[in-house]
């Protein structure tokens, strides 16, 4: 027979158990919920039933703390006590309890069985929902609402924005405009949020004017968030007039300005906001950081992931990310063991970004199989991240069969691949000349694995078959495109056809990307140095006269070397590098060296 508990008996001696409450209370603000929660079957026992106040009191901090398992304890003790069907005040708190520990089935139940339900009962269900991501039934439910108030159009606004429905959260935005039920601060952060992703300039300046004509410019959080909209926006002019009228900038407006300014490529105006920040945190390091490694600025990235250190501020996973990529452009194994090694001492447990920049900077570094053993011995792999950096590693390296199958490793766990793991498995076929199995994964991408080719996977298969000299396929290929080739393609033609001494080819290639980037200065140096192949030193001096003309400067190449624990780079006709006079002298002595080494060889012969 199944267990039933002995019915409830109020015990009408009981006093009103106030110092009752108030250890409860006290046991809640104390961290100590657990506790709290299983005296209630003593309470029973003895027949006392704690006022509906303090039960809701007990479920809210459930909630907040997404203790579902005392949640239940509570509701359980509500219906020994004879309240199965709790009043408005409990099953709200109920709702809410349930919906912040994602237990929806149970928080609709309760939400069904409500026989009264005001306001705020619709929008705790509404905001569970939302919060979820769950906008389906949300947007059925709010259309069900007998009555609306700001902060269910808040919490729908919201709900579409944060799950990347940007379209929908603007719909119901200007709808809740038309409305005319007023705003509170919260009206602004979900098309504030919109703004950040769409990225759209005119948008951010309508948002701005509205936030200023209702008087919400003085919070600095919707200021902070409008900030880094202009930021995304790369309107660091109009970021810059924002922030010198906020009167009380916190870390996250000064943080903002600085990634702003780093994802401009700004750096010197980035390094300017952080040194003047009254107040630094892990965040505003790792923006300045993450701004130089990207920009390809990584020995200033490492220097100053050392002040960091020094200064015994403790990275986040996305500081070690930034440090290991930087370590990784500049081929710089020694610093990136000792960021390792630092993981490892402080027991920190990377996520699979960090492990994949890992796996990424052993492999570039020319450590390949460490970058191996560290795949190897990561724990959890149902992330697709780190295998498609294993997959690319292998490739690079040229170990073309390797690649191919980790690849059917990776399926026959059940991880399923992605755009990258294809452009991956590509490039690897590419670099082994492994031209039917790149063919046969091409073909197979939509039928196998769901993905539609895009520009990045045509590129891939332009240079597949242009290593292998396939022209006649390559032009095929082209041909079957079922959009127009972008740069991508064109670049990808060119450099095989530079490969295969294809003049007419790469003549054509050069002249289509010249069209569609006429300012970058790749197609014409590709297309010179073809011409310089066949010896068409005029061609050459007509493309160098046509960069001329046009302002196109050839970006200079850099190379590293790393001794005494510092990494020094140089460019061609390095001017500015500190011991430039010695470093000329030397070359002057090698290049003399050099020259009585031949005449010696002349006279030998």
């Amino acid at each position: 027979m199944p267990f039933r508990f002995p019915p409830f008996r109020l015990n009408p001696k009981a006093r009103k158990p106030s110092c009752i409450v108030k250890s409860f209370l006290d046991l809640s603000s104390k961290g100590k919920l657990s506790e709290a929660v299983s005296s209630l079957d003593l309470l029973r026992n003895k027949g006392i039933r704690l006022p509906s106040r303090t039960l809701a009191y007990l479920l809210h901090e459930c909630g907040n703390t997404r203790s579902l398992k005392e949640g239940k304890w509570v509701h359980l003790y509500l219906k020994l006590t004879g309240q199965k069907r709790p009043c408005t005040l409990l099953a709200n708190h109920l709702i809410y309890m349930y919906s912040s520990c994602g237990d929806f089935i149970k928080a609709r139940q309760v939400f069904d069985k409500m026989s009264s339900r005001n306001l705020y009962s619709w929008n705790n269900m509404l905001s569970g929902y939302a919060k979820m991501g769950m906008l389906r039934p949300a947007r059925k439910l709010f259309d069900e609402m007998p009555e609306k108030d700001v902060v269910s159009w808040n919490t729908m606004v919201i709900g579409y924005a944060k799950s990347g429905n940007c379209k929908d959260a603007i719909r119901f935005y200007k709808e809740f405009r038309r409305a005319s039920i007023g705003y509170n601060e919260f009206s602004f952060a979900g098309v504030l949020t919109v703004c950040v992703k769409l990225k759209e300039f005119s948008f951010t300046r309508q948002v701005h004017g509205q936030l200023l004509h209702y008087g919400f410019l003085s919070n600095i959080v919707l200021t902070s968030s409008l900030l880094d909209a202009y930021a995304k926006c790369g309107a660091m002019d109009d970021a810059r007039r924002l922030f010198d009228e906020i009167p009380i900038k916190d870390i996250l407006s000064w943080t903002t300005m600085v990634s702003g300014y780093a994802l401009l490529g700004d750096m010197q105006s980035a390094s300017e906001f952080f040194e003047e920040m009254p107040m630094k945190n892990p965040v505003s390091w790792t923006a300045l950081i993450s701004g130089y490694a990207r920009n390809g600025m990584s020995d200033k990235a490492l220097e100053l992931f050392v002040q960091m250190m020094a200064l015994r501020i403790r990275p986040d996973q996305f500081t070690f990310s930034s440090c290991l990529c930087a370590c990784a452009s500049v081929a710089s194994v020694k610093h990136g063991k000792q960021i390792h090694a630092y993981l490892i001492r402080a027991n920190f447990r990377p996520n699979m970004i960090v492990v994949s920049s890992l796996i990424d900077m052993y492999s570039k570094c020319g450590c390949l199989e460490v970058g191996k053993l560290v795949f190897t011995l990561m724990g959890d792999k149902q992330d697709c991240v780190v295998w498609n950096t294993m997959i690319s590693a292998l490739g690079q390296h040229g170990h073309g069969e390797e690649a191919i199958q980790m690849f059917y490793d990776l399926v026959r766990l059940g991880v399923k691949p992605d755009r990258v793991t294809l452009v991956g498995i590509l490039n690897a076929c590419s670099h082994s000349g492994l031209v039917q199995e790149g063919l046969q994964f091409f073909a197979s991408m939509t039928s196998d694995h769901g993905i539609i080719p895009n520009q990045e996977h045509y590129a891939c298969l332009i240079d597949l078959l242009g290593r292998a000299g396939c022209f006649d396929q390559l032009m095929d290929q082209l041909q079957k495109m079922p959009c127009k080739p972008d740069a991508r393609v064109w670049n990808a033609l060119l450099s095989v056809s530079r490969i295969h001494r294809n003049l007419e080819l790469g003549r054509k290639a050069a002249e289509q990307l010249i069209e569609l980037e006429p300012q970058s200065s790749a197609p014409y140096v590709l297309l010179s140095g073809i011409y310089a192949d066949f010896g068409r030193w005029d061609l050459v001096e007509k493309i160098r006269q046509l960069m001329n003309k046009r302002h196109i400067t050839k970006e200079l190449a850099t190379s590293w070397i790393e001794t005494g624990n510092k990494v020094h780079s140089f460019t061609a006709s390095d001017r500015s590098h500190p011991l430039k006079e010695a470093l000329y002298s030397i070359l002057d002595q090698l290049a003399g060296q050099r020259e009585e080494d031949a005449s010696l060889l002349e006279v030998e012969r």
